[in-house]
């Protein structure tokens, strides 16, 4: 065979992703499916080396006693989300993190942070009204995504480790899925797999921004396939921004990376250029607000510097003892020496950072797409979140709908069987990977640059009509460059070259719906703020936006929020409940 032609495989189940929500969908689809059932799980990396949830710092929000309650916990993401989200989602999210959290525990094999009594320990997070944060120091995400590897490895999955997914193959009339196309990145050759039901879970990363918190391989594919195949994605103006992401110079890769939001919680403090703290100037709630808060603080704090040395302002720790600080946040204090910082008893610049996607595919409380044979869960998955994430509610989310997922693919497929793809949409999507090589080979890099700059300048932490117009005509202009920059064909087996290159593809193609979403939205809610729409808009009528790609034309529309669970200016709580149960 030539290497340009495909090969072919079948399964029954094919999971996207090795991060919390595929390993958990791999998990429970292996228990819950008939014997027999063939589940692949297919990754861009290796299992349990890549991927979003292994670099979770902070922790677990789930609503485990001590007052705290799930009508608490969904009360603060609504609030949290600025009425947004999908409250079914939000709900089913809330509810079931107390089932995940005793799995992970007593199923999985996790080891929590514990109380003198035995008990899980819970730490505080931001925009909360009750400390619920489940941890394993600050190194989450590690012992979360080593526990469930070990737990999917020892079953009978098949593995497709370095395989990247470029294409959702529908069949002919459009209606059902009928597989995935990757490229082996081995042997640089496509391979299309055929399955009843495909869950992807490719994680999102924002890096299309100068500062942001992912891998530079998290290139949104997911959300780029999708729109390619015509699915509708909501809330895709919501880039959710860390506040505190290390600012460690411009040629180390840990600028960027996430100081984890209990270092807030715990009482850290944010320090401008005089080493006054600002917060309060901002929010009553200092330090603890919400992300999206404390971004725009520290942001506007920025802009008003003059001194050309300093970029951002500073976390300070020392005040809480450093003795105390290396003890909590042995992890942190650590990365920040790595960088030539002391966490523990000096300053740490920090910088807002492109850390989380709030928008993604529209999804059911059950991860089903209106294509039939695809669900979506994790980061890839719109709804749950609305405007703003809580910190801690991500590791959460994947998990849980991880798990549905699972459960819910291994009942919809004794309905199934494998369906004929169409072979027009496999060619061209072929065609589409194998552009760069009928151009002038060329550098990538700089085009990303290039990106990075025009996104965090026009659509970053605060945005403007103009200048998220601005914004469009330069991703324009960069998928012009791009699409004149070739790639070398001549060794294709693990030619990175050409992974930059279908990865700046996927970026520039999610970045245009960013930007388009963001001139929709005429009013500011949570991630999303407009310097000339500064108001919130009426909360009665609330609407997300909606987009869909049918060809090349992209069109968006605004749709209203439908609160099926409560209503604004209403809560869940009894009348007897406090407004929050954190200490002041």
């Amino acid at each position: 065979m030539t290497r340009f032609e495909i090969e072919r495989d079948e399964t029954d189940i094919l999971i996207l992703g090795s991060g919390g929500a595929g390993l958990f969908a791999a998990l429970h689809a292996a228990q819950s499916a008939a014997p027999g059932t063939r589940i692949t799980l297919a990754v861009k990396g290796l299992i349990g080396k890549c991927g979003c949830t292994r670099m979770v710092q902070g922790g677990y929000n789930v609503a485990l006693g001590g007052g705290d309650t799930v009508e608490r916990h969904f009360m603060d993401t609504i609030n949290g989300g600025k009425w947004l989200p999908n409250q079914d989602m939000a709900w089913r999210l809330c509810e079931q993190a107390v089932v995940r959290i005793r799995e992970l525990e007593n199923e999985v094999g996790c080891f929590f942070d514990r109380n003198p009594d035995g008990s899980l320990h819970q730490k505080a997070f931001a925009g909360q009204t009750a400390d619920r944060t489940v941890h394993k120091g600050d190194l989450t995400g590690i012992e979360i995504i080593s526990r469930l590897m070990e737990q999917v490895l020892a079953r009978p999955v098949q593995k497709l480790q370095e395989h990247r997914a470029i294409g959702l193959v529908p069949t002919k009339d459009g209606a059902s899925l009928a597989g995935v196309l990757f490229i082996d990145m081995r042997t640089g050759r496509f391979r299309f797999v055929r399955a009843k039901a495909v869950m992807m879970g490719t994680g999102g990363g924002p890096t299309m921004y100068k500062y942001h918190t992912p891998s530079g391989d998290k290139t949104m594919d997911g959300l780029a396939m999708a729109l390619r195949a015509g699915l509708p994605l909501r809330d895709m103006e919501m880039v959710q921004f860390h506040p505190t992401g290390l600012l460690a110079g411009d040629y180390t890769r840990m600028t960027g990376t996430v100081l984890e939001e209990g270092l807030r919680g715990a009482g850290g403090q944010l320090l401008n250029a005089r080493g006054e703290r600002f917060m309060f100037d901002y929010d009553q709630r200092g330090e603890r607000a919400t992300r999206d808060v404390v971004s725009r603080g520290i942001y506007a704090e920025m802009r008003k510097n003059n001194d050309p040395t300093q970029t951002g302002m500073f976390i300070s720790m020392g005040h809480l003892g450093p003795d105390n600080v290396r003890k909590k946040f042995a992890g942190m204090v650590k990365r920040c020496a790595d960088s030539g910082f002391d966490l523990a008893a000096g300053k740490v610049e920090v910088v807002p950072t492109a850390h989380y996607f709030m928008g993604g595919v529209v999804v059911d409380p059950d991860t089903r797409t209106e294509m039939e044979g695809l669900y979506v869960a994790g980061e890839d998955a719109g709804g749950a979140h609305g405007s703003n994430r809580l910190g801690g509610n991500g590791v959460a989310n994947s998990t849980v709908f991880g798990g549905i997922a699972g459960d819910v693919m291994a009942a919809d497929i004794r309905k199934m069987s494998l369906r004929d793809p169409d072979e027009a949409v496999l060619a061209a999507e072929v065609a589409r990977a194998c552009h760069p090589f009928s151009k002038k080979a060329d550098r990538i890099q700089p085009l990303r640059h290039k990106l990075q700059e025009g996104m965090w300048e026009d659509v970053g932490v605060m945005r403007t009509g103009a200048g998220i117009q601005r914004g469009v005509r330069r991703i324009a202009e960069l998928r012009s460059e791009l699409m004149e920059t070739g790639v070398d064909p001549a060794n294709l087996a693990f030619n990175l070259t050409w992974h930059d290159w279908l990865n700046m593809a996927s970026l520039v193609e999610v970045s245009e719906v960013i930007a388009r979403a963001g001139g929709l939205r005429e009013n500011s809610r949570g991630a999303h703020f407009r310097e000339d729409f500064p108001e919130s808009g009426d909360l009665e009528s609330s609407y997300f936006t909606l987009a869909r790609k049918q060809g090349d034309a992209l069109t968006l529309t605004r749709e209203q929020v439908q609160f099926t669970i409560v209503r604004p200016g209403e809560t869940v709580l009894p009348a007897h409940e406090p407004e929050t149960l954190v200490a002041t």
